[in-house]
């Protein structure tokens, strides 16, 4: 029997190792094991009358322990896939959560005129510059952990909550990036805005190249040309291989012919997973430098770059006696009636919001297709 204990220690301990864990966790697994040898063999500490266990152990219960406790094991969690969003946006830092203006400067003042001899000069007028506000608000999620679980928790399940709880901030924050330009009433204002702004068309190169001539026709508040170019496109996850054959191949790839490929690498290609489509009929976007041209902002509050996790104190303390001190127990002791440790995640971020240009600082910046006309 004690062979079977001690194969049993040193298998679970070899898991254990592989797995990384800390020396402490292995001398658990000792002292563990080292208690039920002795209860098994009626040893009992100083002080404590021996005593045999009542049930009876049978090679049934040793076959159990052998599949059940030593042989199991913790399989890694789904990979999530990420949106690398921040060369869309532009940041933007506020003191505090009241609403913050800032002002869009889109166009210049007047043409100088001719002037004829002894002739005054018209009065011109400068174009007031668009208004924009926005704020920045809390997003928070609390989870609540039994203290029997944790204790009980022998395969690690919650050592990598800490970081689920960070992933899922960075998730929340990508589908709000997200939303910016693929909320309804974002895409109705670059749909109302006509061919220079929007199209049904599917991704090809064809259709990238009439994007470009869109940017390249954009024009400020008088109606002067802009310094506006294609910088990047965003697409639907289902049209990686397209967006993969339209940067790499030196042809164009919808022509049977020698038609050269002039669109190849002159984008940043971003693949947001949260759009959503039914094939073939899948949206994608096509966005300016935010160098040149403010189309979507981010607000974080100051002194909060990211999420941060929290946990709540315990108000829980031990003491010896009545009449003793109270000492602070363990932090996994958790809360004094349930014994629950809580923890919460918080993040702090905002955006432009309008009843009529959706989340679009400025819309030249955008252009959008649906994706749904072959």
């Amino acid at each position: 029997m004690r062979k079977i204990i001690q194969l049993m220690e040193g298998v679970r301990k070899d898991q254990l190792a592989d797995m990384g864990a800390s020396p402490e966790r292995l001398q658990e697994v000792s002292d563990k094991f080292k208690f039920l040898d002795n209860e098994l063999n009626g040893i009992r500490d100083a002080g404590s009358a021996p005593r045999r266990l009542n049930e009876v152990m049978t090679s049934a219960d040793f076959t159990y322990a052998l599949e059940e406790f030593v042989q199991r094991k913790m399989f890694s969690a789904y990979q999530q896939q990420s949106f690398a969003f921040e060369p869309l946006v532009t940041m933007d830092t506020l003191p505090n959560y009241l609403p913050v203006t800032r002002y869009l400067d889109q166009a210049g003042v007047d043409d100088l005129e001719y002037i004829g001899e002894k002739a005054p000069p018209r009065p011109g007028y400068v174009t007031d510059a668009t208004k924009r506000q926005w704020a920045v608000d809390i997003w928070a999620k609390q989870y609540d952990l039994s203290h029997r679980a944790l204790v009980n928790d022998d395969l690690g399940y919650f050592d990598s909550l800490v970081a689920k709880m960070g992933r899922a901030a960075r998730r929340s924050l990508e589908k709000f990036v997200s939303r910016m330009y693929t909320n309804a009433t974002s895409i109705a204002r670059l749909t109302g805005l006509g061919a220079l702004y929007s199209t049904t068309g599917r991704l090809t190169t064809a259709r990238i190249s009439t994007a470009r001539m869109a940017f390249n026709q954009r024009v400020d508040l008088r109606n002067e040309r802009i310094q506006v170019g294609l910088r990047h496109i965003v697409f639907h996850s289902g049209l990686a291989d397209t967006v993969a054959t339209i940067q790499n191949l030196m042809l164009v790839p919808e022509l049977a012919t020698n038609a050269e490929n002039v669109v190849r690498g002159t984008f940043n290609a971003i693949e947001d997973p949260y759009i959503t489509g039914t094939a073939p009929n899948l949206p994608w976007y096509a966005f300016a430098d935010k160098a040149n041209l403010k189309t979507l902002v981010l607000a974080r509050l100051a002194g909060m770059p990211g999420p941060i996790i929290a946990r709540k104190k315990s108000d829980v303390e031990s003491v010896t006696s009545l009449l003793g001190p109270g000492v602070p127990a363990a932090p996994i002791m958790g809360d004094f009636d349930s014994m629950n440790i809580v923890l919460k995640v918080i993040d702090v971020w905002g955006t432009y919001i309008d009843g009529t240009e959706g989340n679009l600082v400025d819309y030249r910046g955008a252009y959008y297709s649906s994706g749904t006309a072959p």
